[in-house]
C-alpha cells in the first residue's frame, strides 16, 4: 500500500527513491518562488511610489503584499505546509512569531512609558545651570 498525501506544497519531496527523482523539479520550484518573490517586491516598490492608488490605502496594500511575500517564502523555500510531516516546522514558526510579538509589544510598552518618566526640558536646563 502507498500512502496518499493530500496536503503537498510545491517543492515537497515525494516518497520516491532518489534515483527516480528529477533534480529539475526542485530547481523549478525554487525558480517559481524566486519569480514570485521578485514580482511581489517590484509590486511593493510600485505601490509605494505611485499616485494611482488612494494615498491612505498604500500602507494596507504594502501590508497585504508583505503577507503574500511571507507566504511565498514559507511555501516555496521553507516548504512549510499543514501536513503531518511539517508539524515541527510549524511549531518552530509559531514559536518564532510569539517571540517577535513579545519583543515588539515589550518595546512599545517601554517606549510609551519613557515619555511619562522623562524629566521636563526646563527642569533639565535648571539642573545643568546649577552645576
Amino acid at each position: 500500500m502507498t500512502e496518499t498525501r493530500w496536503d503537498v506544497a510545491p517543492g515537497d519531496r515525494p516518497a520516491i527513491p532518489a534515483s527516480e527523482q528529477s533534480a529539475s523539479s526542485g530547481l523549478l520550484v525554487y525558480t517559481i518562488g524566486l519569480l514570485l518573490a521578485a514580482i511581489l517586491t517590484a509590486t511593493s516598490f510600485w505601490v509605494a511610489n505611485t499616485t494611482a492608488i488612494w494615498a491612505p490605502g498604500v500602507p494596507a496594500g504594502l501590508a497585504v503584499l508583505a503577507i503574500a511575500q511571507m507566504g511565498v517564502h514559507l511555501v516555496f523555500f521553507l516548504h512549510i505546509t499543514t501536513g503531518p510531516d511539517s508539524t515541527h516546522n510549524v511549531l518552530a514558526l509559531a514559536f518564532g512569531v510569539l517571540i517577535v510579538f513579545l519583543v515588539l509589544a515589550g518595546s512599545l510598552v517601554i517606549m510609551a512609558n519613557l515619555n511619562e518618566n522623562m524629566m521636563a526640558h526646563g527642569e533639565m536646563m535648571n539642573l545643568q545651570m546649577q552645576r
